[in-house]
């Protein structure tokens, strides 16, 4: 699996084994040569879809996961790469799994109190949301996970590139709160050197000026880091964000 194993014992999730390697280049936003501590030079999967601004720069150590699937075209996946305050997992498979499970855990004290989740619940013929709780029939709170990489002078930044499918969800989210649901923006920082979180207004300043319409109109906002290491990710603390 591309993402890290879970494990009843820790309340974050295990890497798979990780191989060292140095970041060659990324190109076609899915590939990623890497140079491995034998010399030689592999294509690993790169599993993010943004720009990766900051966090995929040649020279920097990174460390892959390797996968013996006989139907992978890339037996290799990028998962974390070392940048010079934390490291950084750039995985976007992560974070819907390590929300999902520090809330089953109770990890989340703003969302304990549920007693159901479902995952990739469908709101319309076209869209989905990551994690919807409930408790009754009418008791529901919808929540929408995004990955932050991007930390520039201790601001963690979303998104790091133009998103339009992240706007819809914003505007999708603000027509159930109107319905009177409770709605979530969880952004999880995949690194341990963000103070504070912002809407990066220079890379999308339609995303910034929907999120804080978003809040303005109910949505709640929830921005967590993780204490990351090369055994295992965990949701961490709680970090303040300025609109």
């Amino acid at each position: 699996m591309n993402a890290p194993e879970t494990s009843k014992k820790n309340p974050g999730l295990l890497w798979p084994e990780l191989i060292p390697g140095i970041l060659v280049k990324r190109y076609k936003r899915f590939m990623a040569d890497v140079q491995l501590d034998n010399g030689k030079v592999v294509t690993a999967h790169c599993p993010n879809t943004g720009s990766m601004q900051g966090c995929c720069r040649p020279g920097r150590p990174v460390y892959l996961s390797y996968h013996d699937n006989p139907k992978r075209k890339l037996k290799y996946t990028w998962e974390i790469i070392a940048m010079p305050a934390s490291l950084v997992g750039i995985n976007t498979q992560v974070p819907n799994r390590l929300v999902s499970k520090s809330i089953k855990t109770g990890g989340v004290q703003e969302l304990n109190g549920y007693d159901h989740m479902a995952q990739e619940v469908k709101i319309s013929s076209s869209s989905r949301l990551d994690i919807m709780l409930s408790r009754g029939d009418k008791d529901r709170c919808y929540i929408e996970i995004k990955n932050c990489t991007l930390v520039e002078e201790g601001v963690a930044l979303f998104p790091d590139a133009v998103t339009l499918r992240g706007r819809k969800h914003l505007i999708e989210l603000q027509e159930l709160t109107a319905s009177g649901f409770r709605c979530v923006m969880f952004y999880l920082v995949q690194r341990m050197d963000a103070r504070v979180f912002k809407p990066a207004d220079h890379i999308d300043p339609a995303y910034g000026e929907e999120l804080r319409r978003a809040a303005e109109n109910g949505i709640e906002i929830l921005v967590y880091d993780v204490h990351i290491d090369l055994e295992t990710i965990m949701l961490n603390r709680k970090i303040p964000y300025k609109l």
